[in-house]
């Protein structure tokens, strides 16, 4: 049992039950892909957009990790406005889970203005009663605890009620599904383990993280990123491993502050394997402490969705260690009231 961590404690700094949640994400998962809400059918588009932020907004990373196979354009829009590439022939997907995002909000209004195939994903809120004033597709879906917590909920209803038009495998799904069930006896607080893996990783992490990833991870890296800011209140880096060479890698010449992530798919390129040996032998000779997680075999949607399982929850278990509640979010509230007040 691990001296740092235990169920007593996870319930005691977790007010808000945030880990019930993730215990239930593989069942969140299936529920909502067979939720039978009603699929949208339209022409499919040489151009997708997803617009979105924050947690709803890694919504849309999976989504073009996943699309980057294919000859689909994807956009991804994280602010207020539409590229100019976006045209009648576009389709703008738009996810909030909350329902009152001021960015997403305006992207419905941009998109609406353009003449654009325009799909809002959300609990509620105001985006549903925009969606109605200005004929827009509206999907409602649950919400679970907060906006980060209810990923699979909106991910997976969202793959449903896009199947027609996002070329992606049934089977792909459910393997996805199976392979966060079997993820979850490992990691969930059923298991609160020195064996359990993101336990693990919580407990490596005593300094600044930089996440390195090659791109078809990026998803997840960033998704890491922000969980880490989130639920532990603590600064985290994300950086491309190929980007890293020309720039990055020279900070670990005078590091003490910070720690490496090396974020793997099972199935990297052969030029990205070489290049983490290489980073690996660089933080040996130097004695940097390094953590390495790698992705399940399988399909990409399965990689990218148990990466992002393990390493949400391992956030999760940090906070827990920092004696951190993992739901508040102030900053991000005091931002918001703030920006409110200047608009009034």
């Amino acid at each position: 049992m691990s001296e740092l961590i235990d169920l007593e404690k996870l319930k005691k700094v977790d007010i808000q039950k945030m880990y019930k949640v993730y215990d239930m994400w593989p069942e969140i998962a299936e529920n909502s892909y067979q939720n039978h809400i009603e699929p949208i059918n339209f022409e499919k588009s040489p151009h997708f957009v997803f617009a979105g932020m924050g947690g709803s907004g890694a919504i849309g990373d999976i989504f073009s990790a996943i699309l980057s196979k294919t000859d689909t354009h994807v956009t991804i829009v994280k602010g207020h406005h539409l590229p100019k590439t976006v045209n009648l022939n576009s389709v703008v997907i738009i996810t909030s889970v909350s329902g009152e995002t001021e960015e997403a909000l305006s992207i419905l209004q941009n998109s609406k203005k353009i003449g654009a195939k325009t799909i809002v994903f959300s609990s509620g809120g105001k985006i549903e009663e925009e969606c109605k004033n200005c004929n827009a597709d509206f999907v409602k879906i649950p919400k679970f605890h907060s906006p980060r917590a209810s990923f699979t909920s909106f991910l997976y209803s969202m793959m449903f009620v896009l199947k027609s038009v996002l070329p992606i495998k049934e089977s792909d799904v459910f393997d996805s599904i199976q392979n966060l069930k079997l993820i979850k006896d490992k990691i969930s607080s059923e298991n609160i383990s020195k064996e359990n893996p993101s336990i693990k990783i919580s407990e490596w992490i005593i300094k600044t993280p930089v996440i390195y990833y090659p791109h078809g991870l990026k998803s997840v890296a960033v998704r890491f990123k922000n969980s880490l800011q989130e639920n532990c209140k603590i600064h985290a880096i994300a950086e491309n491993v190929i980007e890293a060479c020309h720039n990055g890698i020279v900070s670990w010449d005078y590091n003490k502050e910070f720690q490496p992530i090396l974020i793997r798919g099972d199935e990297d390129y052969i030029k990205t394997k070489q290049l983490w040996e290489i980073f690996k032998e660089l933080f040996n000779e130097k004695n940097i402490n390094f953590k390495e997680v790698t992705s399940v075999k399988g399909n990409i949607l399965s990689k990218l969705i148990c990466l992002i399982y393990i390493l949400d929850y391992s956030s999760i278990y940090l906070s827990v260690k920092l004696n951190r509640d993992p739901t508040p979010v102030n900053s991000i509230n005091y931002i918001k009231n703030k920006l409110q007040e200047k608009n009034n």
